[in-house]
């Protein structure tokens, strides 16, 4: 799939935000006055700015408000309704926490749950795409949620957790790599199963559909090397976990905390890349560019 930038900063972006909310809603001794206000700024900044930057991925930005009647069949409309509704509950409960020195708990509660309900929706949306095997996997909550915890554990300073949090993340997307591969490879789906023919012999396209560009093309068919796939993947898991824990173990101070931060989110953005750029929509099979072998065939269209 084509990794467009306003769905890759979408997705990492609001999922730190709400993952940072999320530990605000939760603490049993939240920071207040000062100290709150810098962490909910931050906070609802990448909340909020992950959401908006969602609309330039829409054809018509304008009707971004549509997405809100369809929450009984969309996880996208679901996600959209969780993600109103946590900042809806996080703001007052900042506000109390900010002006008046006060955590209304029911309120806190209910905004930390609501947050990890929108991150939770979000990797929904690309788990149901069962043309998309890497996808239809148990491993985009796993990793949507983890990297919303993780970082979110990570940037209101909880070290302990995110010691714990970091290494554990990058256990799980080493698995989830593994095991997205072999689950493609293993997919039964081909040009025999899609047409019906295969009780004819071989089938094989004659010819691709159409010669030139298309959307399918631009948005469905993208490619990634397999050798630069791997190098980026030993990037992200340095940046986001290997690098942040190794700073966290050193002498703590608050000048390392930003190193850190900036290297979890740049490692999280690489691994939101790959996600989308490794995925294949089974479209590819009818312009021969997917094998059994996840290698290229046919014209180059890595980007």
């Amino acid at each position: 799939m084509h990794p467009a930038p306003s769905i890759i900063l979408f997705t990492t972006l609001s999922g730190l935000g709400f993952g940072m909310l999320a530990f605000l809603g939760l603490d049993a001794a939240p920071p207040t006055g000062w100290s709150a206000l810098a962490f909910l700024v931050i906070a609802f900044s990448l909340a909020g700015g992950g959401l908006l930057s969602s609309a330039f991925h829409l054809g018509h930005p304008e009707r971004a408000l549509k997405a809100f009647t369809q929450w009984r069949s969309s996880w996208l409309s679901r996600e959209a309704w969780a993600a109103l509704l946590a900042m809806s509950a996080m703001a007052p409960y900042g506000a109390g926490l900010v002006f008046l020195d006060q955590a209304w708990r029911a309120l806190g509660v209910a905004g930390a749950v609501l947050s990890l309900a929108a991150v939770f929706a979000t990797s929904m949306i690309y788990l149901q795409m069962r043309t998309v095997p890497r996808w239809n996997h148990w491993s985009p909550p796993a990793l949507f949620l983890g990297f919303a915890l993780a970082g979110g554990a990570l940037l209101t300073g909880r070290v302990t957790v995110a010691l714990w949090a970091l290494p554990l993340l990058a256990v799980v997307q080493i698995v989830a790599w593994i095991d997205q591969e072999r689950r493609e490879t293993a997919s039964d789906t081909d040009l025999a199963t899609a047409t019906g023919l295969g009780h004819v012999g071989t089938v094989r396209a004659f010819e691709p559909p159409h010669t030139g560009e298309s959307y399918l093309t631009r948005e469905m068919v993208f490619q990634v090397g397999r050798k630069h796939a791997l190098v980026l993947k030993v990037i992200s898991v340095l940046l986001f976990a290997v690098i942040p824990v190794v700073l966290l173990l050193l002498p703590f101070t608050h000048f390392l905390a930003v190193p850190a931060a900036a290297s979890h989110l740049l490692g999280a953005l690489i691994q939101r890349w790959l996600f989308f750029a490794e995925a294949r929509h089974v479209v590819a099979q009818y312009y021969g560019r997917w094998d059994k072998t996840g290698m290229r065939r046919g014209r180059r269209f890595a980007r």
